[in-house]
């Protein structure tokens, strides 16, 4: 078995150690004996993203956003078509943005979105910043999942979340969710990076790239033991 992984724009946005998660999902799928190619899709690197298996967008500076979406915007249908089909994205903090409507800036200028989901993303001042620890939604285990976040925009949605806020702050401060999943696309302000910090949230990814391309419904398992044993000692110094 083989799985070509898209890292979207990795010249642009690749904030607080994103590139981890891509590492991290080439290497569970090395040690299961899966094949990998990662291919980086760029302004100077368009390839058709047909072909690919997994997608990572990763977040960036304002400048790199706005740089990226009037880039990707003549991919948005294709892209749109990818995730109804299944295609596992994993988008995370601009990435995550990136994918609805629009960005309200502090003045409250509209910036677009590539408008694939019904929501936006508002600056109310002020940046939500620290570790945070939420209760996935995806019946993965453990349940929790971890990781850092840093984002001065607000996200409201009426998606399903990608879990529930335990400690930190989430989509906005407020409603207590974090993260947006639909079908086997997810968005997230979890950076650290996430993956690395959440080995089971990898395999997630992976068995749905395997599952669309090669009907799979299981992985063979990893010892995860001495991760498993780093997350729960995270949790234990996050916790209040």
């Amino acid at each position: 078995m083989e799985l070509k992984i898209y890292h979207m724009y990795p010249d642009l946005l690749n904030l607080y150690g994103d590139l981890g998660n891509v590492t991290c999902l080439t290497q569970r799928c090395q040690w299961r004996g899966i094949k990998v190619e990662v291919v980086g899709f760029s302004m100077n690197q368009e390839v058709p993203l047909e072909d690919g298996d997994l997608f990572f967008i990763g977040g960036g500076s304002d400048r790199g956003q706005n740089i990226v979406y009037s880039h990707l915007l003549k991919y948005t249908n294709v892209m749109s078509d990818l995730i109804e089909n299944g295609a596992p994205v994993l988008a995370i903090c601009g990435g995550y943005q990136l994918l609805g409507e629009k960005y309200i800036d502090a003045e409250g200028n509209d910036v677009p979105g590539l408008g694939i989901f019904d929501y936006h993303t508002r600056s109310e001042g002020g940046r939500l910043i620290g570790n945070i620890i939420i209760k996935n939604n995806l019946g993965l285990t453990p349940e929790t999942l971890v990781g850092f976040e840093n984002h001065g925009g607000r996200t409201y949605h009426d998606h399903q979340s990608l879990g529930r806020v335990v400690v930190g702050y989430g989509n906005n401060g407020q409603d207590q969710e974090e993260g947006m999943v639909y079908n086997n696309c997810i968005g997230t302000y979890l950076h650290g990076p996430l993956l690395p910090k959440n080995p089971h949230l990898a395999d997630h990814l992976i068995l749905k790239a395997l599952e669309r391309k090669y009907n799979l419904k299981e992985l063979a398992p990893l010892d995860d033991s001495r991760e498993y044993l780093a997350h729960e000692k995270t949790l234990h110094l996050y916790s209040p």
